[in-house]
């Protein structure tokens, strides 16, 4: 069988037989592909819980047992790595836990990388905290100074750093300049399109959930079809040179956000991760493989995407275990 379709099994076997997702009791009657097969499943992870900024949401990130039973349940659901939420050394308590997730990581055969997110600011200095970011990161995590730098992601062995962006205010033109002196220069990531002036230091792109041009809807019905087809049309046909990241969630429900905005996108008892997990299958083959499907998420739980716990036994409901806030 397909990791895609193992990693929406398993997370339903995990909850007990009640899920009555479509696909899942065939998915687990059959095989793991061969190591080597492409996509590879990717997570974006979470690594704030425990801090007292955020929710309680029954463990601490800062606990090596914690991330050591997340990871191999990662592992078991076929996931590769953890994309890790980072700010660089702004806030520490994340900073220190993605140091515990990558030691981690390299004891169990997993990988991680960096999902850096973009300074706030609007003063100019977006770019130069960029440099310190990547300075750390490289001496930190990635380098050869790095004592489990063989954790870390590569593609075609470069580093990959996935961006975030906030006002699009870093210029990664010069951002890839001062990276140029790395043993790997590494591949960035970026969200969606790049600004036109950052275009060509970018080397990828990974897709968000989102709905797309149609926007929010009340009952949650719009699941990001119109957004995803767009994103895998565009990169196939007009970026072909360029490393495309797909995406796939469980839907999303911000209501528990300290900046939530009552968005909300149905779970459809499990055919919103279904279809969203596929979806790459209308542009890409085995002649045309996609690297990468990145999962949105393993553990936010304040936006409803978090898979680590999701139960899709009630259906129509979007039903969770816990609750945090970013």
């Amino acid at each position: 069988m397909s990791k895609r379709l193992l990693v929406l099994a398993m997370v339903c076997f995990m909850v007990g037989s009640a899920c009555t997702t479509p696909g899942v009791h065939r998915a687990l009657q059959q095989d793991l592909q061969a190591p080597g097969s492409w996509p590879k499943v990717l997570a974006v992870y979470m690594p704030w819980f425990g801090d007292h900024v955020h929710m309680d949401v029954g463990y601490s990130s800062n606990d090596p047992a914690v991330i050591r039973r997340q990871i191999q349940q990662a592992r078991h659901t076929g996931i590769s790595a953890f994309i890790v939420d980072w700010y660089g050394s702004g806030i520490p308590f994340s900073d220190h836990n993605f140091a515990l997730m990558q030691e981690a990581a390299d004891e169990n055969h997993f990988q991680v990388a960096l999902l850096y997110n973009e300074a706030e600011d609007d003063d100019g200095q977006a770019t130069d905290a960029a440099f310190a970011a990547f300075d750390k990161a490289y001496k930190a995590y990635i380098g050869p100074e790095a004592r489990h730098r063989a954790a870390y992601l590569s593609y075609n062995g470069h580093p990959m750093i996935f961006i975030f962006p906030k006002h699009g205010h870093v210029d990664w033109s010069r951002v890839a300049e001062h990276c140029s002196s790395w043993e790997a220069t590494p591949y960035l990531i970026y969200k969606d399109d790049p600004p036109a002036p950052s275009a060509g230091a970018i080397a990828g792109s990974y897709a968000w959930v989102q709905p797309g041009q149609k926007g929010w809807t009340p009952d949650g019905s719009n699941w990001g079809e119109g957004y995803l087809d767009y994103f895998y049309k565009n990169m196939r046909n007009q970026h072909p040179d360029k490393i495309a990241v797909g995406a796939a969630w469980p839907g999303f429900d911000d209501s528990a956000a300290k900046w939530g905005l009552n968005r909300h996108m149905a779970t459809r008892c499990g055919q919103t991760f279904e279809d969203t997990l596929h979806f790459y299958n209308r542009y890409f083959d085995a002649a045309h493989p996609l690297p990468f499907v990145l999962i949105e998420t393993w553990n936010d739980y304040e936006e409803g995407t978090a898979i680590e716990r999701l139960n899709f036994a009630k259906c129509g409901q979007n039903v969770e275990t816990a609750a945090g806030s970013r």
